[in-house]
């Protein structure tokens, strides 16, 4: 796995941890096509694992970008990784090792924690990934107009949630992107 774009471009994100089911290189680079710019972005990237998705967004201009992984061997690893691309201690890079809906909690508590995109990538076996949706437009953690774009199996698709609007879809194998936004949110 390597960084598609930006300053970070091709370099190397090293092997995966154990159980951990990365965006794929081909998904990822169609994804940031279909996100356009994100200069000046501040990113939270739920369920983490080996941080490709927020890495890259950091890599093509985002400002700030938290990670968050409830193993703590992933997110070790995820914090080594980061120190391999010589961005150790940097403030705008955040690793949170926490269940996602606690770690919603705990940045909603905190001021000037909010986020213009959200990447939300659970394992497929994830049960809860609408309870963490709900949670994510529940908590004051999104900028207006923030986009939240999950990754899930292409047979299971993220069910119609009170206030959220789905704003966009694409399918790539197996894999479904949903863009989601809140209903009243309206795009500049």
């Amino acid at each position: 796995m390597r960084i598609i774009s930006g300053r970070l471009k091709g370099r190397d994100l090293g092997a995966v941890p154990e159980g951990v089911r990365p965006t794929t290189d081909r998904v990822r680079e169609s994804l940031f096509a279909a996100l356009g710019p994100t200069e000046g972005l501040s990113v939270l990237d739920l369920f983490a694992g080996t941080g490709a998705l927020g890495l890259e967004a950091y890599s093509r201009g985002a400002s700030r970008v938290v990670f968050v992984d409830q193993s703590r061997k992933v997110a070790r690893i995820l914090r080594q990784r980061i120190a391999s691309l010589g961005l150790k201690d940097l403030p705008e890079l955040q690793v949170m090792e926490s269940p996602a809906e606690r770690a919603l909690k705990k940045i909603s508590e905190e001021e000037d924690q909010k986020f213009d995109l959200v990447f939300v990538d659970p394992p497929y076996a994830e049960k809860d990934r609408e309870e963490v949706v709900v949670a994510i437009f529940a908590q004051d953690v999104l900028n207006p107009g923030a986009t939240v774009v999950v990754e899930g199996p292409k047979g299971h698709p993220v069910p119609p949630l009170a206030g959220v609007r789905v704003s966009g879809e694409r399918r790539y194998g197996e894999t479904l992107l949903t863009w989601l936004e809140a209903a009243s949110s309206t795009r500049p």
